[in-house]
């Protein structure tokens, strides 16, 4: 499993831009199949049936392995490998996009098409928004209640996950910390509860972070 890698939020979403009164629509969805790729095109073939091109790129897999680029009708190169491009030079990972054109009367050229459909990818990207999937630890900390505003309080203030706070008999903190810190992480939680809280490693799991770009 990566300790990290990025991709765009779960529900996707769309962008519109219009260029040479042609109407560019980007949409954007994660998935992590081709199955669910191949889905997702033909889903926006349907709801834009009448568009003059539904072009589409994804890229899939832990290492990328599979990454597909479709031009529908567009002269080959100009559509689908620009869109394909987008998404791997921003790191992105388990991400489909279709690129809706309804012409306007204006023909661009290969080099304006690559630049438009290009744009589209990138300005749909950031409408929807990245995320970092970050592997993290989990641990579950019980302490007394004479704990609670101190301990949630340094934990706010910390770079650690404060998933949940369960008001049990006693009070469990449920708190996700990055590979590589376990140990520091429950030094300082020994240290911060007098050794008096019960310290428990409870697995592991991607957390989503929303982050600005993939160049952190």
């Amino acid at each position: 499993m990566l300790s990290k890698y990025y991709t765009v939020k779960k529900d996707g979403g769309s962008h519109e831009i219009v260029i040479q009164k042609s109407r560019f629509i980007g949409t954007i969805k994660r998935v992590e199949t081709e199955e669910e790729a191949q889905a997702f095109i033909q889903e926006l073939k349907k709801k834009y049936h009448d568009a003059t091109h539904n072009c589409s790129a994804y890229i899939i897999g832990e290492h990328d392995q599979i990454q597909k680029a479709n031009d529908d009708g567009e002269p080959s190169g100009t559509a689908g490998v620009p869109m394909l491009e987008v998404l791997k030079k921003q790191n992105l990972k388990d991400t489909a996009v279709v690129v809706t054109r309804y012409f306007g009367g204006i023909k661009l050229g290969a080099g304006g098409l690559i630049r438009a459909y290009g744009s589209s990818t990138s300005e749909a990207i950031k409408a929807v928004g990245i995320i970092k999937r970050q592997l993290m630890k989990g641990f579950s900390i019980t302490v007394d209640y004479a704990m609670l505003g101190k301990l949630e309080n340094e934990l706010r203030n910390s770079n650690h996950i404060l998933e949940t706070i369960n008001y049990l008999e006693n009070v469990e903190f449920i708190v996700y910390v990055e590979d590589g810190q376990e140990e520091d992480f429950q030094a300082w939680m020994v240290d911060l509860t007098s050794g008096q809280g019960e310290i428990k490693l409870i697995g592991e799991k991607y957390i989503e972070i929303e982050v600005e770009s993939t160049k952190e």
